[in-house]
């Protein structure tokens, strides 16, 4: 870390002149790893030479970012497992913040990942480093008390969401809804079967995907009822496959052990990465509640959306949420398109009746239709309105 330090203020750094561009950025899992690779590229094309330093990941750190620690530290979900990881998580956020506040960047991105961000934000903030968050924590559906801190510490908040925007607006925090990077990259067509010949699957077998998470705590929770679930549907439909994308090769392995535990083999198949080609080959999708939904969604598949937390969580959380649903697409909706199924509703008969169910849906027209109609409004080149949005706020556009 002493020599990312010594970098951000080098004599070679200062010599790049007026050009020169500093931006610290923190993100707490892949999918803001993906954004924020998606930001880094745009603001490249009007400063070629910036330098990106905070915490990244591997996509990040592929164009170029300098991370001081390992995104996997971040990627905690929940109270218990919060706390369990508590006084490395204070460590590395106060490291942050004296690096940043001793060489202050031009601007700060937060990119998701809130309860870490927000207070390095609000740190950063009082500081004088103008701060942009980027994701909206889920503040419109539960702990909404939380606005009052957004609004101290972020100079912007940046949206993937219409109905995010709308929130701030009203209790007028500064906001840009930017729409999703994902809606611009799948097209609004639905996937063809390409994807499935690729994994070795003829158009005729029945293909579905299982996404238990990208984190090791989500793993550890989802995996083995999902497992369960598979088992259940094998013993009334034995011609289906499943496949899972590992989310890299941790994660890999933790499946491969879970796996190994089985007395008799299943027609599961484990790969590393490639999630949207595994979800793009697919019939339908079993997964657990996250932005894996809104992917889901865009690719046109029918869907079973699951998540259950520790019970000391979930008996927290619960007394929050001011919300009728969890899953992105019914949120965008307004309505449920797709089943979800939370915390004592997650059991291997439940998901598996479910599984099948929407895999021979009537409806699945109708699904067709809502979902091309909200990827149109997610679609505004969310990369480039993303970076146009930073760089206008510091000046520099």
């Amino acid at each position: 870390m002493d020599d990312q330090i010594s970098d951000m203020n080098s004599p070679k750094r200062a010599a790049a002149g007026q050009s020169s561009l500093t931006i610290g950025i923190v993100v707490g899992e892949m999918s803001g790893d993906t954004l924020g690779v998606g930001l880094m590229r745009e603001i490249k094309k009007y400063y070629p030479h910036a330098y990106f330093v905070g915490i990244g990941g591997e996509k990040m750190i592929a164009e170029g970012f300098h991370s001081l620690f390992s995104m996997e530290r971040l990627a905690v979900m929940g109270i218990v497992d919060v706390l369990k990881r508590l006084p490395e998580l204070m460590g590395v956020r106060k490291k942050l913040r004296n690096l940043f506040l001793t060489y202050p960047p031009d601007i700060f991105i937060g990119i998701d990942a809130p309860d870490f961000n927000l207070n390095l934000e609000s740190t950063l903030r009082a500081g004088g480093v103008k701060t942009v968050h980027y994701v909206s924590p889920s503040v419109w559906a539960w702990r909404q008390g939380r606005i009052k801190k957004i609004a101290k510490s972020v100079d912007l908040m940046l949206t993937l969401l219409p109905f995010e925007a709308r929130f701030y607006e009203k209790h007028d925090v500064p906001v840009r809804f930017v729409g999703h990077p994902l809606a611009d990259k799948i097209p609004l067509e639905k996937a063809d079967k390409t994807a499935r010949l690729s994994f070795g699957y003829s158009e005729s077998q029945r293909l579905v995907a299982i996404l238990p998470g990208s984190r090791s705590s989500e793993i550890q929770n989802m995996a083995p009822v999902f497992i369960e679930a598979v088992k259940w549907c094998l013993q009334r439909q034995p011609d289906l496959e499943f496949i899972i994308p590992a989310a890299n090769q941790a994660r890999k392995i933790q499946l491969l052990q879970l796996m190994s535990e089985e007395v008799q083999p299943l027609p599961i198949r484990i790969v590393e990465g490639q999630a949207h080609e595994v979800m793009a080959a697919s019939d339908a999708v079993l997964l657990a509640s996250g932005t894996a939904t809104l992917e889901a969604m865009l690719l046109k598949k029918p869907m079973v959306v699951a998540y259950r937390w520790h019970e000391f969580t979930h008996a927290i959380i619960s007394r929050m949420i001011n919300t009728e649903h969890v899953a992105l697409p019914n949120l965008l909706a307004g309505q449920e398109l797709v089943p979800e199924l939370i915390q004592d509703q997650v059991t291997a008969e439940r998901l598996g009746a479910t599984l099948l169910n929407v895999m021979s849906a009537e409806n699945e027209q109708i699904l067709l239709e809502k979902f091309s109609e909200i990827h149109q409004v997610l679609r505004r080149g969310g990369d480039h309105h993303a970076a146009e949005a930073v760089l206008k706020l510091i000046g520099r556009l």
